[in-house]
């Protein structure tokens, strides 16, 4: 299943302003069924997330092997990491339908993105939910295109 991921507008003034870098910043994924506001989000206290336990920890998952990097000649930018995932052990996980990322590193944990998977979903227990990055990564920039 392919699901897009969509930048938090203050996000992309935090990053120009280096106050979320990219490249060496530590950054969880969190679980919310409560539409993250992309307008008005900024830092994960904004972020309503689902109750600790059953294999869900308050604060998140961290990302690992994250990258960025221009991995060709096309102008974009790359930001990925490994999979992330969440277990699901004495009960189950959720409802959520949200995914955010945000740096752990930066002051406040400012919010990244989000995924956004349309309807509400429930990690069984025993089960596992996890997001793979594709070729593209979770987000790629650069290269605009002017008429």
């Amino acid at each position: 299943m392919a699901v897009e991921f969509d930048k938090f507008y203050k996000a992309i003034g935090h990053q120009g302003a280096g106050r979320i870098n990219l490249e060496s910043d530590t950054f969880k994924a969190v679980l919310t069924n409560t539409a993250p506001d992309l307008a008005a989000s900024e830092v994960l206290a904004d972020i309503a997330q689902i109750p600790n336990g059953n294999g869900y920890t308050t604060g998140g998952v961290t990302l690992t092997s994250v990258v960025w990097t221009q991995p060709s000649a096309d102008g974009k930018w790359r930001f990925t990491s490994a999979q992330f995932k969440w277990v699901a052990s004495s009960g189950s996980i959720g409802p959520f339908r949200y995914i955010v990322i945000y740096s752990d590193t930066s002051s406040g944990d400012k919010v990244v993105g989000r995924f956004d998977f349309g309807s509400a979903i429930t990690i069984p227990d025993g089960s596992e939910f996890g997001i793979t990055p594709g070729t593209d990564g979770i987000f790629r920039e650069g290269k605009g295109v002017f008429a």
